[in-house]
């Protein structure tokens, strides 16, 4: 047989250079990452990607009430200069490519960089230093939850980032437009694009506001995207060419940008973690794998930064071996594989080209409805009520059998994995003392600082924030504030104070009602069916409280069951994130709730889900609680011992399944109330 030689093949004058090598990582401490970062910078990552613990990222200390539970879980806690300092030791930062999934609080996590580059043997000056910090709020508001000040000044902190940073840090990326969290929140791949997009324009428009005119071309330069790339890998590739061509447009169009350089579609990328199973999680490899080629394979769209989740992550936190498992794949890819030595492999295609146009087809149309709406601030409400349907719609498939997903509703027969059979579970579980050893160590600082000196650098920031004028860039005052030593807490609270809070839509009540009773789904005919026959019993109609304790804003499977109960003819209480056991508890009290439902995805299960059980008995609420969140098996049974009726986890996919549960659970309350009190139950308690 003749050899296919390289000969005629049309190869690249030189390879392609491989893109950066990121894990995302950080727990515990600042200095048990700082540990964990350098040994993945010796197995030849080439980037940091900094995960922060929910308190820091929605602007909370240690021993803030809303920071039980979540010190340290999903992420590192950094609440000072000094934990920035112990976070960076000894990794030179003039030449490190630091990624920060920080939105919120960037404006500050960005300053705390800034000092401990500044403070670094030999000092690092802010011109030097390179990376992204993430601070894409609107998607936070839509799809993570992690906000924390009203969109204006939300959008005032990330203006003066980026205006700050094009003058002051010309390297660093102020901002990553994600559409990656779109996509976890159910987005389509018109709707990521489009809301994207949309988003991108915003942000844009809000700079444009806060620099000069020569500088625009500069300020579209530096605008970074960081997406997501599902299974479906020919069309996640289709996706992001047409948002190359989309994004090159709006430059040209709206900007007037002309340099090539500044019209680039710039992305990095972590591939789907939506679609990992806690079913038969080894399956997870293959689709990361797979996941990774849609990024990879075509030169003209390939991504220039990847960070892969971990085979485990729908099951916990990952251990280092895990994110070196994810690493490798990277590496082989880049090396072992021939996909860098070759031109644009899709070039000429018509299969690409035509699935690119139908996809810039549907975006524009999609953006024209933002548009409609006022641009994508205004427009939250619209884009939250969508994602929550088309997130509706992708379980519905599932959970029909429409859409397979290999070991969980279809060849579900499995012999045990040896992956997850140490005593963990195969996941890293945090140590439960960190939390308060966190808080000493920030009782410290505070007892160590010059007091006078935060104090008097809090009040030039408060001073700053409230200028109606705008006049001053606060990452000026947020630098000085760092620099002082105050903490993520005072920073936030600061801003809040001058600000004011704000509770971002939840599309429950933005999302349309599932069809009536003649429509084609038949088990929600059924589960309505069984939802009208305990209203008979009950003497009204049975009400569901749906609650989101601690920090975790990740809220789509809230969203679910809240909507899925809607439709069964439930009536639903649901307000959204970041609630305290106190204020579940009230709640449950006032509305007279027959269930509770409460959702954790943080890992701060162990601490929250007791203190709300205590809260409610010591509130007089009897209603039944049942759980759902990223719960290791080892841990149910404490929870059921703590009162739990019922505990879900992502294996459980079938909601419709899940809420007959419920209706049962409450059914069976209702006969017991009227067996002991001879009549329906009048305080809705079960």
């Amino acid at each position: 047989m003749a050899s296919m030689s390289g000969d005629h093949t049309p190869r690249l004058p030189e390879p392609d250079r491989p893109w950066m090598m990121r894990t995302y990582a950080g727990h515990s401490t600042a200095k048990a990452s700082n540990e964990l970062y350098r040994r993945n910078l010796q197995k030849g990552q080439t980037g940091l990607s900094v995960a922060f613990d929910l308190p820091t990222q929605t602007g909370y200390d240690p021993d803030d009430e809303l920071a039980r539970g979540e010190v340290g879980k999903v992420g590192v806690p950094i609440s000072h200069r000094g934990d920035m300092a112990a976070l960076m030791d000894g990794i030179p930062l003039g030449e490190m490519n630091t990624s920060m999934t920080i939105n919120a609080t960037a404006a500050w996590l960005l300053a705390l960089y800034i000092v401990a580059a500044e403070n670094q043997n030999p000092p690092t000056p802010q011109e030097q230093l390179q990376g992204t910090t993430q601070n894409d709020i609107i998607k936070e508001f839509l799809a993570r939850g992690t906000y924390a000040f009203p969109p204006a000044p939300s959008m005032r902190l990330i203006a003066d980032m980026i205006a700050y940073t094009v003058e002051h840090v010309p390297k660093w990326n102020p901002i990553n437009i994600c559409s990656y969290h779109l996509q976890e929140a159910g987005a389509t791949p018109v709707q990521e694009i489009a809301y994207a997009m949309s988003n991108a324009i915003a942000v844009l428009d809000a700079a444009r506001e806060r620099v000069g005119p020569d500088v625009m071309e500069q300020v579209f330069g530096r605008i970074s995207f960081f997406v997501n790339a599902g299974v479906r890998f020919v069309e996640e590739h289709a996706k992001l060419r047409a948002m190359s061509i989309l994004w090159e447009e709006l430059g040209r169009e709206r900007y007037g940008v002309s340099d090539p350089r500044h019209l680039r579609f710039r992305y990095g990328v972590q591939v789907n973690s939506l679609g990992l199973t806690e079913a038969q999680p080894e399956n997870n490899v293959q689709r990361i794998v797979l996941e990774a080629l849609a990024v990879t394979l075509g030169r003209d769209a390939r991504a220039r930064a990847i960070q892969l989740p971990a085979w485990n992550e729908a099951l916990g936190l990952p251990r280092p071996w895990d994110q070196q498992w994810s690493l490798r794949i990277q590496q082989i890819l880049a090396y072992e594989t021939d996909i860098l030595e070759y031109p644009d492999i899709f070039e000429g295609s018509r299969v690409m080209e035509g699935l690119v146009e139908e996809l810039l087809e549907g975006a524009r149309a999609e953006m024209a409805v933002v548009a409609e709406h006022g641009g994508a601030v205004e427009a939250v409400p619209y884009m939250k009520g969508a994602l929550v349907d088309s997130h509706r719609e992708r379980i519905r498939r599932i959970e029909a059998g429409e859409q397979i997903v290999v070991g969980q509703n279809r060849f579900t027969e499995s012999e045990e994995s040896p992956l997850t059979a140490d005593a963990e579970g195969g996941i890293l579980v945090v140590d439960p003392a960190l939390e308060a050893e966190q808080i000493e160590a920030l009782r410290s600082w505070r007892a160590e600082r010059d007091q006078a000196a935060v104090e008097e650098a809090l009040a030039r920031l408060a001073q700053v924030a409230g200028d109606e004028s705008a006049s001053e860039n606060l990452m000026t005052a947020t630098i000085d504030a760092a620099r002082a030593g105050a903490t993520t807490g005072e920073w936030s609270r600061t801003l809040r104070e001058v600000f004011g809070s704000y509770r971002a839509p939840t599309g429950v009540g933005e999302a349309a009602a599932a069809p009536g009773p003649g429509g084609a789904d038949s088990d929600l005919g059924e589960l309505r069916a069984e939802v009208a026959r305990l209203q008979e019993k009950l003497g009204r109609r049975p009400k569901i409280l749906v609650g989101k304790p601690g920090l975790d804003g990740h809220s789509n499977g809230a969203e679910q069951i809240a909507v899925r109960a809607r439709d069964a003819g439930m009536d639903v209480v649901y307000e959204g994130i970041r609630l305290t056991p106190a204020q579940i508890a009230a709640s449950a009290l006032q509305e007279g709730v027959h269930v509770i439902g409460l959702s954790i995805l943080s890992g701060s299960h162990r601490d929250l889900i007791p203190a709300v059980m205590d809260a409610l008995r010591d509130a007089g609420v009897e209603a039944p609680v049942v759980v759902g969140g990223i719960i290791p098996e080892q841990d149910v049974a404490g929870l059921e011992r703590a009162g739990v009726a019922a505990v879900y986890t992502p294996k459980d996919f079938d909601i419709t399944r899940i809420m007959r549960d419920i209706v049962a659970l409450v059914g069976a309350g209702a006969e017991r109330s009227l067996l002991t009190a001879g009549g329906p139950s009048v305080n809705g308690s079960a």
